[in-house]
């Protein structure tokens, strides 16, 4: 059974409990993790409380960065290992778990570098007194992660909290705890002080909740449904705790009859089926100008039609669900669209094994604008197309959900690809393009019901710290 990190110490949970940790290709479990405790909790934060007046607290920034470029080059030179260990928790392809720690190691790589660069600032006053604003850490900073990237989620929420000098309680996802427990295990090697990362795996009704009502967290950074979010929100309020959250989204693509279809089709198709559609970012709304709906939609479910889902070592488009709550869930949406035309389907490879959790890619349309499909976050690889009249009413169906995270324009209209991107809600907008890779120097977040506040680029260390002014009267 694999133990959590705790200050210096690797140990089992309070109460002994554990959790199995299930391979998603198969179905079959091949681990099992500890299942902390509310008291695992109590610990690991206390650990974290006395790193910030031990060891780590009395680095300079420059220390810092220096050690973060140790686990930066540590984690590349284990990217093998840990791919395979991501791929076999998750059951996505090689190369897409290969892709994520090459994008772990960046995270660690960007903010080393950024950790002496984010300056204070001198403020004009009154004669007879010098102003200053500092920033400082916030202190101790939980991170509640998700199951989908695990890898490139650690490095996203964690690597601005120890850049600017934070301690850390990390809670990772119940089904995909592994490679965080191993990147711990070189973070120490590389030289990480005790107590600046602790992790605790379990539940999150248990180690979650209890994480998000802490009196002794100074921020909480979650990923993941909005129920959940809320109910974080609403224990941090009791200790008036800041959070940062990432609340999924419902992302549109928003096709014009002026697009490039050959340079679009393909990155459209890659946007939905990437991660087997487990993504918040997914562009799981494709929205066509009617003039070119019929011939655009028809090259979509051309390229999508090639779609393949398979094991890991297949490597092929996208693997399987995550687990079997997942899959009822995809399935539910995909049986409530029943009566909505079937465009074009991917297929499932014929070697999987019958017990993997694995749904066959399916794109829709035309699809109701008040159907679930046009509005419900589905987390799985199911596209909707719909279409819409003009720039006004593209506009107007973008911003028709509740969600605001991500959003694509897909025009040869310099004008309008500008006047669409500012009418949108969203807190990133693609200009003839579609995601980032990591884009780990891309300011992230979302609008409306995905959230608020921001990850990611420099702007991520602002929200991890707080400002403290001096007000010098020196006559």
């Amino acid at each position: 059974m694999k133990k959590m990190l705790i200050g210096s110490q690797w140990v089992h949970s309070k109460d002994g409990r554990s959790l199995e940790v299930v391979n998603p290709s198969d179905g079959q479990v091949f681990d099992t993790i500890s299942r902390g405790t509310s008291e695992d909790v109590d610990s690991a934060v206390a650990a974290a409380r006395a790193a910030l007046s031990g060891t780590w607290g009395d680095l300079n920034a420059t220390e810092r960065g220096r050690i973060m470029t140790a686990i930066s080059l540590s984690v590349l030179s284990h990217e093998e290992e840990l791919a395979q260990l991501e791929a076999r928790d998750t059951g996505k392809p090689l190369t897409t778990a290969r892709n994520d720690i090459k994008v772990l190691a960046r995270y660690f790589e960007f903010y080393a570098g950024g950790a002496d660069k984010l300056h204070g600032e001198t403020i004009p006053f009154l004669n007879g007194y010098q102003v200053s604003m500092v920033r400082e850490p916030l202190g101790v900073t939980a991170h509640i992660i998700p199951w989908n990237y695990p890898a490139q989620m650690l490095g996203r929420t964690l690597a601005p909290a120890l850049a600017m000098g934070n301690a850390t309680v990390l809670k990772p996802a119940e089904d995909t705890s592994l490679s965080a427990l191993r990147f711990a295990e070189l973070a120490l090697q590389a030289g990480l002080p005790t107590g600046a990362l602790n992790i605790v795996t379990g539940l999150g009704e248990e180690v979650g909740a209890a994480l998000a009502a802490h009196p002794g967290i100074d921020l909480i950074s979650f990923t993941g449904s909005n129920e959940v979010g809320t109910l974080v929100q609403q224990a941090a309020a009791k200790n008036a705790v800041k959070c940062v959250l990432e609340l999924g989204g419902k992302s549109p693509q928003i096709v014009f009859e002026d697009v490039d279809i050959e340079r679009a089709v393909p990155i459209i198709v890659r946007a939905i089926v990437q991660n087997a559609g487990q993504t918040c970012t997914a562009g799981s709304r494709l929205l066509v100008q009617k003039s070119i709906y019929d011939q655009f939609v028809q090259r979509v479910a051309e390229e999508f039609a090639k779609v393949r889902a398979g094991t890991p070592e297949m490597d092929l488009d996208c693997g399987p669900l995550m687990n079997p709550a997942q899959l009822k869930r995809v399935h539910s949406y995909i049986q409530q669209a029943q009566g909505i035309a079937v465009i074009a389907q991917g297929q499932i490879a014929e070697d999987v094994p019958s017990t993997g959790y694995f749904v066959q890619p399916v794109f829709f349309g035309p699809v109701p604008r008040d159907s679930a499909l046009a509005n419900e976050e589905v987390f799985g690889p199911v596209l909707a197309a719909l279409a819409f009249e003009d720039e006004a009413d593209a506009i107007a169906l973008a911003n028709a959900t509740e969600y605001g995270l991500l959003a694509a324009v897909w025009t040869e209209n310099a004008g309008r690809l500008q006047r669409v991107a500012k009418a949108v809600k969203a807190g990133q907008v693609f200009l003839n393009c579609y995601g980032a890779g990591g884009g780990v120097e891309l300011p992230f977040g979302g609008t409306k019901r995905s959230g608020h506040g921001r990850e990611k680029g420099l702007l991520a260390l602002e929200e991890v710290s707080c400002t403290k002014t001096l007000v010098h009267y020196h006559g």
